[in-house]
This record gives structure tokens, C-alpha cells and sequence, in this order.
């Protein structure tokens, strides 16, 4: 039996003091909420606040099994549809700033992905990437193994922004929910 990994920070997407305004309890029986995009796996997360805590959004938030600073506990996951449109605004912003963060991590992806299917490899889930471009990359990487996003494309030039087609993979992994193949997020 396959045991889900809990993420153990957050970033802040949006907060909603009052809770939802859709909820069809009078405002002092709303409990506030924070909405978050985990930071290891891009779980969308209902966070409860504990009272008196100043949260940001774009705040970092540990959520992990310990003791927390500022949040009581996870509610629960929640789907891209859940968000509100601030969150959904905040949303690919948060996501390029984890992945700057996490650059080798993301790096290591163009290092290590290997074929799905006989036909079909993981870099062809990247938008843009295609047979002639994937090659490229594998035979780069065969020479040596990339560094850093300026080193991939600085040695691709058809790849100016590999940290960009990161970030679009991620969105569409976190959007769609039919999606196939989930690389970067967990399901």
C-alpha cells in the first residue's frame, strides 16, 4: 500500500479572515481560512489559521507534524476549482518563485527524465519539447549534465526559458484534473 506524502510547508495564496462568504453561516460562526499550494509536492491546501496569527499571502507556512507558528491545522485538500480568484490569480506567480527556489531540483528533471512509453518521453510533457528538441537535450546532457536553468539554455538556444515550460507543466498538472501523467504534483 502506497502511504501519500505530507508536505510540510506552504505558501500562502490567499487568506480569508471571515471564511467563505458562501458559506450560509452568519460571519462570527465562520472560522478563517488560509489557502495554500504546498511547497514540495503543489498540493492545494485549506489551511486553519490559529487565532491572533498574522499570515501574508506569498507567506511561507510550516505544516508539518510539529509544533506550527501559525497554523492550527490542515482542513483539507482542495482542487484548483476550490480556490478563490485571488488565489487563482496568486497561484502562477507562487509557483515560478518555488520553482526559482528549487532550481536543482527542476534542473535534475532535464538530467534524468527518461522515455514513458517506447514512444512517448517525460520531456515531451514539457510544452514546446518535441522529438527534435528532446534529442538535443538528451545528447547535451549525455556530454555533460546541466547545472542550472541559464546552463540548459545556454546550451540549447531553441530553449530560452526552461524554468518557464517547468512552471507551465506544474499549472496544468494542478489545473486539469483528467490529466495523464503527473511529474511534478502529486494527484
Amino acid at each position: 500500500m502506497k502511504t501519500e506524502r505530507k508536505e510540510e510547508n506552504a505558501v500562502v495564496i490567499d487568506v480569508l479572515p471571515m471564511g467563505y462568504v458562501s458559506e450560509q453561516r452568519p460571519a462570527y460562526k465562520r472560522e478563517p481560512v488560509v489557502q495554500a499550494v504546498g511547497v514540495d509536492q503543489f498540493k492545494l491546501l485549506e489551511l486553519i489559521p490559529k487565532q491572533g496569527a498574522d499570515i501574508q499571502i506569498y507567506d511561507r507556512v510550516y505544516i508539518g507534524d510539529a509544533e506550527r507558528e501559525k497554523i492550527e491545522r490542515v482542513k483539507r485538500r482542495i482542487s484548483h476549482s476550490d480556490l478563490t480568484a485571488t488565489a487563482k490569480l496568486e497561484l502562477p506567480f507562487v509557483v515560478e518563485e518555488i520553482v526559482r527556489e528549487n532550481e536543482p531540483r527542476f534542473v535534475d528533471f532535464f538530467n534524468r527524465s527518461v522515455p514513458i512509453t517506447p514512444k512517448f518521453h517525460m520531456l515531451h510533457l514539457l510544452p514546446g519539447i518535441g522529438k527534435k528538441l528532446m534529442w538535443e537535450i538528451i545528447e547535451q546532457r549525455g556530454k555533460k549534465p546541466f547545472e542550472s536553468f541559464a546552463d540548459i539554455s545556454g546550451r540549447i538556444k531553441s530553449l530560452p526559458h526552461p524554468d518557464r515550460m517547468i512552471v507551465s507543466r506544474i499549472l496544468r498538472e494542478i489545473e486539469d484534473p483528467d490529466e495523464k501523467y503527473h511529474v511534478f504534483t502529486s494527484r
